[in-house]
């Protein structure tokens, strides 16, 4: 769905933009870290950090080769963090707890979800600000978005009162084929003005990026997903 695509080339643009910016790689498959590090560096992950509890940050934050762009890896383990926190009193505000001492370090902190709705989900939900939801330009276009939006609204209810929907933007969208043009206007009647104006097209240089521990700004700066992205950005920061 452009999931991880979207948050590593926003954390880019935020960077660009010379603001502090951490990008949480909380999907066990990883696919943000090895966007910027190499495996063998990553020592210390989000899973021990949501494990070991108040320790500090040392060892958990890595620099990337972007300048003001931090991360905090995932490696498979997290996928073990759900068993390991389950029956905890304090299993849904773990992140939350860990990422309020760093409200000072950062102006953008981006977390890259799993794409499921488990614990991990609950936990960067109870932690956000703001949700930000990609959805493929495909048949199965919105497939899973009403279970999504009602566990969003759950979390409202309870647990983050201050949670908001950003907005949903459209990714890998082929504007030559009829189905992408007719989910995109099935989106836009779901969403109606949350729906971002800017779309994110299907691109060779987007995928080939993270290959080269780059983002889409430095790999193809006049690329039309550098473009897209650039102005996914600016409409990011004019609805925060």
């Amino acid at each position: 769905m452009g999931k991880t695509t979207t948050a590593i080339n926003l954390a880019a643009a935020f960077a660009q933009k010379g603001q502090r910016v951490l990008l949480l790689d909380l999907d066990p498959q990883g696919n943000s870290s090895i966007s910027f590090l190499e495996p063998h560096v990553i020592n210390l992950s989000a899973y021990e950090m949501m494990v070991d509890g108040q320790q500090g940050w040392e060892g958990y934050i890595y620099q990337t080769p972007i300048k003001f762009l931090d991360i905090i890896p995932s490696r498979i383990s997290l996928a073990k963090l759900e068993a390991k926190l389950v029956g905890d009193f304090d299993a849904p505000f773990r992140l939350k707890d860990r990422l309020d001492s760093l409200e000072s370090s950062y102006e953008v902190i981006i977390i890259d979800t799993p794409p499921t709705l488990g614990l991990i989900t609950v936990n960067a939900l109870v932690a956000a600000t703001h949700v930000l939801i990609p959805i493929q330009s495909s048949f199965f276009a919105l497939e899973g978005t009403d279970d999504l939006l009602e566990t969003i609204e759950k979390v409202k209810a309870r647990p983050n009162p201050n949670l908001n929907v950003l907005g949903a933007v459209v990714t890998l969208h082929d504007r030559r084929t009829t189905l992408a043009r007719e989910v995109h206007e099935q989106v836009r009647k779901v969403f109606g003005a949350q729906l971002f104006e800017t779309v994110i097209t299907k691109s060779v240089r987007l995928e080939e990026a993270p290959a080269y521990k780059e983002s889409i700004f430095t790999f193809a700066p006049h690329s039309s997903g550098a473009i897209e992205y650039a102005k996914l950005c600016e409409e990011v920061l004019s609805r925060v």
